[in-house]
């Protein structure tokens, strides 16, 4: 699974970084998160406000994001906590990426569902492609990450793309979301099967039939 390690504190970082502050927008936004919590538990507002730097990261860099240190530190002088609670919270949860990623972070399943239904197959193709594991590809158009599983094993394999999952993947299904997303287009999200909505059975339901045109009460048949 991913190597999670915060990116060296170098010199070059504290040199791009260590002046991050909120854009006007980002500050509004970030205030707003705040305003939810009682007074002194303004602390609380650190996941949000980790997200938010992260995006702000991203749109500075054309990437999905990531969190620098300097980034880390401004979130904890802005929320007066510890710095270190602030990386406890980063480094606890995969929605933050610790070192640069590409502008799309390619998150594949790796889990016993996906497994099972092809996700070997998936990274294979994500490798094709020159992606490799916890690196940006060379035209910085992508970052290959295997994780744990993210609730999608009904329609598994699946992978997560920055803020959308696409699910009931093969190889050929995958390169096209990848062509579109190379061309700036926006693929269509979620199942990926021809004719299936969500997470219903593929070929329709098999009980509770009448369900799917009114709810039908089944209670006199229990």
């Amino acid at each position: 699974m991913a190597n999670r390690h915060l990116a060296t504190d170098t010199p070059e970082l504290r040199a791009r970084w260590g002046s991050f502050v909120w854009t006007k927008e980002n500050r509004a936004k970030a205030d707003w998160h705040i305003a939810k919590y009682p007074d002194g538990r303004q602390k609380s507002a650190v996941m949000p406000l980790l997200d938010l730097a992260q995006r702000q990261v991203g749109a500075e860099t054309d990437t999905q994001g990531w969190l620098p240190l300097p980034v880390m530190e401004y979130v904890a002088k802005y929320l007066d906590m510890p710095v270190i609670r602030v990386v406890e919270v980063a480094t606890f949860y995969f929605m933050y990426n610790l070192v640069p990623v590409g502008k799309f972070h390619v998150q594949v399943c790796g889990t016993t569902p996906c497994v099972l239904r092809g996700s070997d197959d998936i990274i294979a193709a994500c490798k094709k492609r020159g992606m490799e594991k916890g690196a940006v590809s060379a035209d910085g158009l992508w970052t290959l990450t295997e994780v744990e599983c993210m609730g999608n094993c009904a329609t598994a394999p699946m992978v997560q793309i920055n803020d959308d999952n696409y699910e009931d993947l093969t190889p050929e299904r995958l390169d096209a979301v990848l062509d579109a997303l190379a061309k700036g287009e926006n693929p269509k999200a979620g199942t990926q099967e021809p004719g299936r909505h969500t997470s219903e059975p593929s070929g329709g339901p098999t009980t509770l039939k009448e369900m799917v045109a009114g709810n039908h009460d089944y209670r006199g048949q229990w």
